[in-house]
């Protein structure tokens, strides 16, 4: 007998969305303001940050803006791993480098898609050059420079709903 195990999403309700989405427009909003614009409880918000902060719905974190603080080139490598079998290698190096904002698993020509950001150009040449394209396994890279940002924001909850 074959067992199927499915892994049950995680429910938020209109409360837990409303509070996600007041602490996207200001996360220093404390529980007392937050509770007033929803009209609900101070410990009802209270214990429901504290809950989607346990199971990793959200991280309270500063959101900087980077070229306010000198990082001004930013890239997206598309790495081609050979053999498949060094994926999981190749990721968890690139999970420690520090210039790694984003990472994922991709289908398609590549296997990996890595952004990053860089004080310079001088500073990314070297992360893909001496760093990432000397890791074992990594058979091609794709560097996209990105030239401008326009738009780098949270996800709009209403998506979702």
């Amino acid at each position: 007998m074959c067992k199927i195990y499915f892994q049950m999403e995680n429910k938020l309700d209109d409360i837990d969305f409303m509070i996600l989405k007041e602490l996207q427009k200001d996360g220093r909003a404390s529980f007392t303001e937050i509770a007033d614009r929803l009209k609900v409880s101070i410990s009802n918000v209270r214990s429901r940050v504290t809950k989607l902060i346990e199971d990793k719905t959200i991280q309270i974190v500063g959101r900087i803006n980077p070229q306010n603080v000198g990082f001004n080139a930013y890239a997206n490598i598309a790495v081609s791993v050979r053999p498949a079998k060094l994926i999981p290698n190749v990721i968890d190096t690139l999970m420690k480098m520090p210039e790694v904002s984003f990472l994922a698993n991709t289908a398609g020509e590549f296997d990996i898609e890595v952004d990053i950001m860089s004080k310079n150009n001088e500073q990314l040449h070297q992360l893909v050059n001496q760093k990432i394209a000397k890791i074992e396994g990594v058979f091609q890279t794709k560097t996209t420079l990105y030239m401008k940002v326009h738009k780098y924001a949270q996800p709009d909850l209403d998506l979702v709903k």
